[in-house]
């Protein structure tokens, strides 16, 4: 179980939608206006830090968590999103801090020093992840910049989705969160991604122990899947080789024909505006499948 805690934490995503809040306000998602944009942000999500430079916000933040790795120029420091800590973070002096959940009570601590703070729930599906882009641009000052980034995410996923090929029967996807097995059902973010590729995702019938179930070797062998996602390639360096080398995977459908797609793990972790990335990798591989069939 503390395996399983450790990872989730990593993996799932730490957006935030931005806002700004009184002392010991929580995540109610409200609308919230400010007299003037904050110019001394603090982002301890991984998700948001990548929002925030979308937008056009990157020249007011200073500093972001240790795990926030996107965009690269971002001024990443050792505070930590998991376990926040109020001294160091008012450090800073911030006039905003963005975090994913009250760890720590966090929200309560940054109150008692008067530091604005805002907790948000991750985004559920890509409507929520427009939503967070927008009012992330409202608080920040670039409203339009938002609006901008949104209407051009939206566009390059309903391309990627027309454009990808759906097979009479649908090709079944299994997507591997670490080398334990995890998954992702269809009721997660990154699992709606899936159904909008028209893939069947062989979690879902797993999915006893939640939306993350932990699946086993031979679950996954006898569902023998068309397409592996790898998003635990930077963690544990998993590739096609190393799955070919498990007991029983050389025969399963997807690594015999080298349907497997190795994606960054933020990426599949950090739902902004890189997710067009993993579903064009996704997409490619589904095409290629198809062009194989035909």
């Amino acid at each position: 179980m503390a395996r399983l805690t450790t990872r989730l934490r990593l993996i799932l995503p730490l957006a935030a939608i931005v806002g700004v809040a009184c002392s010991g306000c929580g995540g109610t998602g409200q609308a919230v206006t400010v007299a003037k944009p904050p110019t001394r942000i603090i982002s301890l999500s991984a998700t948001a830090t990548e929002d925030l430079y979308a937008v056009g916000a990157g020249a007011q933040v200073v500093a972001v968590d240790s795990y926030s790795t996107y965009p690269p120029q971002a001024p990443r420091t050792q505070l930590s999103a998991f376990t926040p800590n109020a001294e160091a973070i008012s450090k800073y002096r911030p006039d905003l801090v963005v975090v994913a959940d009250d760890t720590n009570h966090i929200i309560a601590q940054l109150g008692k020093l008067h530091i604005p703070v805002r907790l948000e729930p991750p985004a559920a599906n890509l409507n929520g992840l427009y939503t967070e882009l927008e009012q992330i641009g409202r608080v920040t000052g670039h409203t339009s910049a938002a609006a901008r980034v949104v209407a051009r995410i939206q566009a390059q996923v309903n391309g990627i989705v027309h454009s990808t090929p759906r097979p009479r029967t649908p090709l079944s996807v299994y997507h591997e969160l670490d080398q334990t097995y995890y998954s992702a059902t269809s009721q997660t973010f990154i699992g709606q991604m899936y159904t909008l590729l028209g893939l069947r995702n062989i979690a879902d019938k797993a999915a006893g122990s939640g939306t993350y179930p932990q699946l086993s070797g031979e679950y996954i062998i006898a569902s023998n899947p068309d397409l592996i996602v790898l998003a635990d390639t930077v963690c544990c360096a998993q590739t096609r080789v190393t799955l070919a080398a498990r007991p029983g995977w050389r025969n399963i459908a997807a690594v015999k024909s080298g349907a497997v797609v190795p994606v960054n793990d933020s990426i599949a972790s950090e739902w902004g505006p890189r997710i067009v990335l993993f579903l064009k990798a996704v997409a490619s591989a589904v095409k290629t499948l198809e062009g194989r069939a035909k």
